[in-house]
């Protein structure tokens, strides 16, 4: 084998790895992370093992408070979150139709599930 296939072959993946194991390791304590941990994955798992420290990463900077979305937090209403571009549209039924509120008189409570045509009325 001619040396220069054989360093394009062997070589530059593995400088590669020792690339990603490098960053990971210098990289780990910023985060609170080991950093031998996962230079060690980083280089025996290639690509998967840097892209799994770097998602690994990310998640420890999750900050609660800042998420919209989070349970318990202000803009989040009977456990349901609306992304904010949505507030203020109409609800949606079922089969995507526009879900009966009540505002025009009926009882809208169980108006949105009875079958079309037909008035299914609970107090019976």
């Amino acid at each position: 084998m001619e040396p220069f296939v054989a360093v394009i072959l062997v070589g530059v993946p593995l400088g590669w790895l020792v690339a990603f194991a490098a960053y990971a390791y210098l990289d780990a304590p910023n985060h609170g992370m080991n950093r031998n941990k996962w230079a060690l994955i980083c280089f025996f798992v290639p690509l998967f093992g840097f892209f799994a420290y770097v998602f690994e990463r990310g998640e420890r900077d999750y900050d609660p408070s800042e998420d919209p979305y989070a349970p318990g937090s202000d803009s989040r209403t009977a456990g349901l979150a609306v992304h904010e571009r949505r507030r203020g549209e109409k609800g949606l039924g079922p089969a995507g139709t526009e879900a009966d509120d009540g505002s025009d008189g009926s009882d809208g409570e169980n108006e949105w599930n009875d079958p079309d045509g037909i008035d299914i009325d609970d107090d019976r």
